[in-house]
């Protein structure tokens, strides 16, 4: 007696709740994305090989653009250090800030004004923040970047875990506004440092070539930070 057969019957997936999930969560990135803003000054910066990504937290960066303009900004993460070293300016240089003016200045992306006109840059809106003149680096006798390191140096004394200085400077930034940052590190005894750079590929048949085609070396970063 042959066995019976049973009707096959095709398989259904109900896909509504999978495609309402995937829904929700396209909609839960867009809304939580936050897009990387526009950078207040514009430098372009030299190129490397580097393959070390730049840090984001815990780091001071100080900004050379190519009108020798220099700028000095802080992580998010040191927002309490910026302040304090802002305090140790205006004590020992007798720059006149009020603690509202204290905490405009910890508030904006960056200082980049002489000392004697930092009352002024407290009361600037975010979109002047580009127009700012610089903190002054033009020569020995008025290179005030040094008293800033100074400052940096009396609020870290004795901590194990500094910020690292990241030096960004435009691809045809003036060398003598460069040498000035340079030596206000080096007399204020800070020598490690880094330099940001826009990566590239690694010449071809270099040792580093070599490395990243056994796969021993990293994809580039956005920007390198070779130390100095």
């Amino acid at each position: 007696m042959a066995r019976a057969k049973l009707p096959r019957k095709s398989t259904f997936i109900d896909m509504t709740a999978m495609c309402d999930v995937t829904f929700l969560l396209l909609s839960f990135f867009i809304l939580t994305t936050k897009f990387k803003p526009d950078e207040t000054i514009a430098v372009q910066t030299p190129s490397s090989v580097a393959t070390k990504p730049a840090p984001d937290k815990n780091v001071i960066t100080m900004t050379l653009d190519k009108d020798g303009r220099a700028f000095l900004s802080f992580s998010e993460d040191l927002q309490d250090q910026k302040r304090s070293i802002i305090e140790t300016i205006n004590s020992q240089k007798n720059a006149g800030l009020s603690g509202g003016e204290i905490n405009a200045l910890v508030k904006q992306e960056l200082i980049g004004v002489p000392i004697a006109n930092l009352k002024q840059q407290a009361t600037l809106d975010p979109k002047q923040l580009a127009g700012l003149p610089g903190i002054p680096v033009k020569d020995t006798s008025n290179n005030e970047m040094r008293f800033w390191i100074s400052a940096y140096n009396q609020v870290y004394l004795g901590n194990e875990t500094p910020p690292m200085f990241l030096f960004k400077g435009d691809n045809v930034s003036k060398f003598p506004q460069f040498k000035n940052i340079l030596k206000a590190l080096t007399d204020n005894n800070v020598f490690k440092f880094s330099m940001v750079t826009n990566p590239e590929q690694a010449p071809e048949g270099s040792e580093l070539w070599r490395k990243q085609m056994l796969g021993g070396g990293k994809d580039n970063a956005e920007t390198g930070a070779p130390e100095a």
